[in-house]
């Protein structure tokens, strides 16, 4: 069982309340989802209730976190300290016979959990299983998992589903997989910051999530009807009241002195009128407020943006596709022209990021095209150290700085946000700042690897949107089923031998 009595935290760089007040029981079969836009503090809260010192650099915080039994955490991303570990070491165990089950299912091996491999040369997904392994020996009685499905490959994935749905372990979860949350969530936490971010609100409820957001949708759409209504009453009031008003106050200017009784009674009739005023004024003051909700703001790309199909884009091959002396994928051929979008899926550690690498070092200086690229791993092209203003506006010019300002300021950064280190910002806000770049140079090309990981499920569909709106070429790597089918024209596998086409996703 996890008890939250009373958690309140507050960011230092600016005081912003995050979370207020919360309390939260999660008990035995409940599976738990976090969700929320990007730069909420989800992750944030996760890392409280495992161990608070993980945030006390940059929150203050109060309340009681109560637990009985052994907790694990699976983080966002994998500590880069850990990288020169040997698999071996960080895995730890040699009771490996006690979960054959376990790492079958996960596609590993007991030659991998003995490996001398450092950790830091595995794929994303790879990462990811290590994790996920050494997390499920330990036998855990609560898990805490944040964004468990990143770079997971799709067979994976689902068994991480499947492993979700009938485990009795309580689960409190964040992840940007749709599929995921509506297979697998009995209860929804909702974090949202309103009001131009000066005020946090949690909801909780114990359903699922199509459902909640049905639900939401129901409700505010109801109280928005109340509230309009309301208003329009009120304002056809005070039309008539403004009417009367008038009427009386022409009739005490035109009075003469010789009728002091009319004007006597005049005044008592202005004296009501204004007293009707204050009537009206007071039920306005308990009206019903429009739903104050947290819209998911994606900055979308130029119309203007057009590649003609007959275009050849991309015509590559590549005979071997190697990391040093270890090849990944034999006889690759990739041919894609003008507005196609493709996606590319495939297992762990067969070279699907390696590939799209070696495709940017191909597009990256062609002149006929203007290609942009987001990597897995964003600190490949994003400076950590710079702020997000520094890195969007590069030269500085004014003009620059103030474009980059504006286009982050609709994407409801703070002013903060904008001003202080990209590396002290969410995965969700550094894949917007990549995502407002490709705006902002009017990119034709994207090569994208993983482009909804570090969404919210509330952003993915205004991403997924926008992409398959997008009137250039996409390539992508992705194991979000959703994306693959809604944004992807063509879909690939990529395998030992080479990419083949899948009629059928997951």
């Amino acid at each position: 069982m996890l008890e939250l009595r009373n958690i309140n935290i507050w960011l230092k760089n600016d005081g912003r309340q995050i979370v207020d007040n919360f309390s939260f029981s999660l008990g035995k079969g409940d599976k738990a989802v976090i969700i929320g836009e990007e730069g909420n503090g989800k992750s944030t809260l996760l890392k409280f209730i495992y161990d608070r010192r993980l945030i006390s650099d940059y929150c203050d915080f109060e309340g009681d976190v109560i637990t009985s039994g052994k907790i694990a955490f699976l983080p966002q991303m994998m500590e880069e300290h850990l990288y020169a570990l040997r698999i071996a070491d960080f895995i730890g165990s040699t009771e490996y016979y006690y979960h054959m089950d376990t790492l079958a299912l996960l596609g590993l091996t007991p030659e991998f959990i003995f490996s001398d491999q450092p950790l830091g040369t595995l794929s994303g997904g790879e990462k990811v299983k290590a994790q996920l392994c050494k997390l499920l020996m330990e036998g855990p009685d609560i898990l805490l998992l944040d964004e468990p499905t990143n770079d997971l490959d799709i067979p994976t994935l689902c068994w991480l589903e499947r492993f979700m749905k009938e485990t009795k372990l309580p689960i409190l979860f964040i992840s940007h997989d749709e599929t995921l949350i509506e297979n697998t969530a009995n209860v929804i936490l909702h974090m949202e910051q309103i009001v131009r971010k000066t005020k946090c609100r949690m909801t909780m409820t114990r359903t699922g999530y199509g459902e909640y957001l049905e639900t939401r949708r129901r409700l505010f759409s109801h109280q928005g009807q109340i509230a309009q209504k309301q208003r329009e009453e009120f304002a056809k009031k005070m039309e008539k009241w403004r009417q009367i008003y008038n009427r009386v106050d022409h009739e005490q200017e035109a009075i003469t002195r010789q009728n002091p009784s009319g004007a006597r009674l005049l005044k008592k009739k202005m004296h009501s009128v204004l007293s009707m005023k204050r009537r009206f004024e007071r039920e306005q003051e308990n009206f019903m407020d429009f739903p104050q909700e947290e819209e998911a703001i994606i900055t979308k790309f130029s119309e203007e943006i057009y590649l003609a199909s007959g275009k050849v884009v991309l015509d590559v091959t590549i005979d071997k596709l190697c990391i040093g002396e270890r090849v990944l994928s034999e006889n690759i051929r990739l041919f894609a022209t003008g507005g196609q979008k493709i996606g590319i899926a495939g297992k762990n550690g067969v070279g699907k990021s390696t590939l799209l690498a070696a495709v940017w070092q191909e597009l990256k200086d062609r002149k006929d095209i203007i290609a942009a690229y987001m990597p897995q791993n964003y600190a490949e092209v994003l400076d950590f150290q710079k702020t997000a203003v520094e890195y969007l506006a590069e030269n500085y010019a004014k003009e620059d700085i103030t474009k980059a300002r504006t286009f982050m300021g609709s994407m409801r950064f703070t002013h903060e946000e904008m001003t202080g280190k990209i590396g002290s910002l969410s995965g969700g806000q550094k894949a917007k700042i990549l995502f407002l770049e490709m705006v902002l140079k009017n990119a034709n090309v994207l090569l994208l690897d993983e482009p909804t990981r570090n969404f919210s499920p509330l952003s993915a569909p205004v991403v997924r949107k926008a992409l398959k709106e997008f009137g250039g070429t996409t390539i992508s790597v992705s194991h979000d089923r959703k994306y693959l089918q809604e944004v992807c024209d063509v879909v690939y596998e990529m395998t030992e031998n080479g990419l083949k086409q899948l009629n059928r996703i997951g």
